[in-house]
């Protein structure tokens, strides 16, 4: 696998309108207390001198995902030719061992007890419905991106988003 697919997020020009939650909570009909993205405000600094960045967050196709090591029922996996992470929830028995080992705390848990996130709108990309998820499209001032990577390109994206959530 060269390249794989990925999240390009520049905290900088968030403008924290929630509009890339929304489309994909709309348009996935994600049912409610789910959320495959969130919009995390962090706060830096102590009053007055305080700053806020954003980050949109769902899952980040990890270059090596720890929940795919961490699943005992094998539902998850990265597909070889493109790096998007997927999950079979029928064999999901809901035991919440990805959410554990995810750095970011995607694995998301609905209704049915079974495990949910964004699978980057695969069925529709590789259908050839669409060119960029929803999330993507909705952003007005282009700080999401999904784009190609290489392996290391994959693993900063990673450590930058760490990085800003402060995730060690």
């Amino acid at each position: 696998m060269s390249t794989q697919y990925g999240f390009s997020f520049d905290s900088e020009k968030c403008i924290q309108c929630h509009g890339c939650q929304a489309a994909c909570k709309s348009w996935r009909e994600v049912e409610i207390l789910v959320n495959w993205r969130r919009l995390e405000n962090i706060w830096h600094g102590d009053y007055p001198n305080v700053t806020c960045f954003s980050a949109s967050l769902a899952c980040m196709h990890c270059a090596d995902p720890p929940c795919v090591e961490a699943c005992p029922e094998e539902a998850i996996e990265k597909r070889v030719e493109d790096g998007i992470v997927v999950v079979d929830r029928d064999k999901c028995t809901g035991c919440r061992a990805c959410l554990e080992a995810c750095p970011f705390d995607v694995p998301q848990f609905g209704r049915d007890d079974k495990m949910q996130k964004c699978d980057l709108c695969v069925n529709e990309i590789d259908l050839g419905r669409m060119e960029q998820p929803p999330c993507v499209e909705t952003c007005p001032t282009g700080t999401l991106r999904v784009v190609r990577m290489s392996r290391p390109e994959k693993i900063a994206a990673e450590e930058s988003m760490k990085k800003l959530l402060n995730i060690r």
